[in-house]
């Protein structure tokens, strides 16, 4: 059994490789774009939607068969295409630079496993069973979606700002963790990150006195 440590990547205008053009490939991509990474795309063939994605200027297209060498100077690759022996010669090469590399059709060949996630804004919620059962994985996903829907992207927005307010306020650390831990537990109508300096400062004093 593979045992793997959960970390969340930086990976803002990090140089990305994706291997493969179709369905899977382009799931990998689409993630990919949402942190922000430099994305490279290699297939001789792609979907519709990444197609697109290379028009638009999201991603650069190469059209055309993997080859060594492809990898040089990428932060992180994903081998997905429907060929197992070219997914095995981009581990390989990964593995060789020291590359971080998953690999869609036998995730224990690669180094990482990508979780089912689901995006709020600022909260990113994901799950993983390891590779025993990305059914599993999927199942709880949807839960997820169904527990955080969209105003938690409102309240991540809130709450950044009001952690920032708190603390230019230079209150001690006791206060201002109270400060935050009471804002969790005020109703959603409150979840406004923008609003007027008079709003914010009754809303912080209320905070501090209550």
């Amino acid at each position: 059994m593979t045992r793997y440590y959960p970390l969340m990547l930086k990976l803002e205008g990090a140089a990305c490789v994706v291997v493969g053009g179709g369905a899977v490939a382009q799931r990998k991509v689409s993630g990919l774009l949402e942190s922000g990474s430099a994305v490279t795309v290699i297939s001789p063939a792609v979907t519709e939607r990444l197609e697109l994605m290379a028009t638009r200027g999201e991603l650069v297209l190469h059209r055309r068969a993997y080859r060594a060498g492809d990898l040089q100077g990428a932060r992180l690759v994903f081998a997905a295409t429907d060929d197992p022996g070219i997914n095995r010669q981009v581990a390989s090469e990964a593995d060789r630079l020291s590359i971080p590399v998953n690999v869609a059709d036998d995730p224990e060949s690669g180094s990482f496993v990508t979780p089912a996630t689901v995006r709020r804004g600022d909260l990113v919620l994901s799950v993983t069973a390891s590779g025993a059962s990305p059914m599993l994985a999927s199942r709880i996903r949807q839960e997820l979606e169904a527990r955080y829907g969209p105003e938690y992207e409102r309240l991540t927005a809130w709450l950044r700002e009001l952690r920032r307010r708190v603390q230019q306020q230079g209150q001690p650390a006791d206060v201002r963790r109270r400060m935050l831990e009471r804002a969790l537990e005020l109703p959603e109508a409150w979840w406004q990150p923008e609003q007027s300096e008079e709003s914010w400062a009754q809303l912080l004093d209320q905070l501090r006195l209550t």
